[in-house]
């Protein structure tokens, strides 16, 4: 019996071992052709010199040649580049710190830990669907975001090297010099982007799969658990998001002092005196004021919505044990009448919903109306339910910057300067108030 025993943890382990280790055909396999192609991937001694060769041309080398060879200024009023400098500064300072982060979160966990892949051993069926789901479908969210502003560079970078060829600064022939210049600087931009989007999709899939985990946790709730139980899970929950909290504090608070000084510099830059403002002169720096802050809002709404949703188990421990309470309640004053004018539950159907309202999309597992099975706590007593709810109150879970927790109240604050900032100067460009 013994050495059965033995043999089966043995076998656990090398389960566990051999899902976590990085082989040819594990789920990332695909995502990691996707980094290489995007030239991101540092997996081996040779793709980390072609990554860091890559950033230094498209992220360092290629913007500075553009500012300060193509800068123009004999041009007319409309290929003029007087905002340049805080383009080129905010896009290169931010895709730095993305890629400088990136390379050391590979680099020092590797790609299946940084992204919680060889914590899914221990997971339910759901949550691992779920997160591979997500994991696929990370990159076409990273398109939706990186193609429509690449398009709008494009769009600009072609008319103003078409237009003003004559002008711009050129060496031997002029369009076969304009067309590498026009091609280098569009690719020093998409690139860039690229950088800035994946660092802050990753952020966001991997706040999805701790999600996908509080969903599942907050179906303890509905069968007879052991508080025990819902302990040890809850604590590693908070583990789990301590570990995000610490890793991404750092590029959290980086990337929000980087780009709301951006936006100040782009407002002080556009108030100052006989300063003209149009969609010609100022219509990048709109453009990359438009991808940095939507960057920002998709790591502020993703560690918003974790932190929601890990506060949201308080409001449902509650729930759970105000049902319970009552229930008990009824079943021991069995004497006390009860009667339809005094009904302390609304009228409900079978599955705890009224028949005429519509929730729609926002209720989930953690967030509902719904009430709670008896089955549920037949045989958890008043005073350990009341302990765990005492716990839950007193140690919400969350996303947080070196203490301070990401919610909505943070969201809300941070979203509207970043917001009015944007809002003015897409005014002052395309006319949008």
């Amino acid at each position: 019996m013994e050495e059965n025993n033995n043999r089966e943890s043995l076998i656990n382990r090398n389960n566990k071992l051999s899902r976590s280790q990085s082989h040819a055909y594990d789920e990332l396999k695909s995502f990691r052709s996707y980094l290489r192609w995007m030239c991101v991937d540092q997996s081996s001694m040779g793709t980390a010199c072609l990554s860091w060769t890559m950033f230094v041309l498209f992220g360092l080398v290629v913007p500075a040649t553009s500012h300060f060879v193509l800068a123009c200024s004999s041009c007319d009023s409309r290929h003029g580049r007087p905002y340049d400098s805080v383009v080129q500064l905010s896009l290169s300072s931010v895709a730095t710190l993305s890629f400088v982060c990136l390379s050391r979160f590979v680099r020092k966990y590797g790609l299946r830990r940084f992204l919680f892949f060889d914590k899914l051993w221990d997971e339910s069926e759901t949550v691992r669907r779920g997160y591979t789901n997500q994991l696929n479908s990370s990159l076409k969210l990273l398109l939706i975001f990186v193609i429509p502003c690449f398009v709008a560079e494009c769009a600009y970078k072609i008319w103003w090297y078409a237009s003003g060829a004559s002008q711009i600064p050129f060496l031997g022939n002029v369009v076969l010099s304009d067309t590498v210049a026009c091609i280098m600087e569009l690719c020093s931009w998409l690139y860039r982007t690229i950088v800035i989007f994946l660092v802050c999709v990753l952020f966001h899939l991997i706040c999805h799969l701790q999600i996908l985990r509080l969903q599942d946790f907050a179906r303890v709730f509905q069968v007879d658990s052991d508080v025990g139980s819902v302990l040890s899970e809850h604590f590693r929950i908070r583990r789990h998001l301590r570990i995000i909290s610490h890793r991404y504090r750092g590029f959290v608070l980086c990337s929000l002092i980087l780009i709301t000084g951006s936006q100040f510099s782009s407002l002080l830059i556009t108030t100052k005196a006989h300063a003209v403002v149009d969609i010609y002169r100022a219509g990048e720096l709109a453009l990359c004021s438009i991808t940095l802050v939507t960057g920002l809002l998709i790591i502020l709404r993703s560690a918003t919505k974790i932190t929601h949703k890990a506060q949201a188990v308080t409001s449902l421990a509650a729930k759970w044990h105000i049902c319970a309470t009552l229930d008990t309640f009824d079943a021991t004053e069995g004497e006390t009448p009860r009667h339809d004018s005094g009904q302390v539950f609304p009228v409900v159907g079978t599955d705890g919903e009224s028949d005429g309202d519509d929730a729609g999309d926002e209720e989930d597992e953690l967030d509902n109306s719904k009430l709670i099975p008896a089955y549920a706590y037949s045989t958890i007593s008043f005073q350990k339910r009341q302990a765990l709810v005492t716990y839950f109150e007193n140690n919400r879970a969350g996303i947080t910057v070196y203490g301070f927790i990401l919610d909505r109240s943070t969201l809300h604050s941070i979203f509207g300067v970043e917001l009015a900032l944007v809002l003015w100067l897409l005014g002052k460009t395309i006319g949008i108030s």
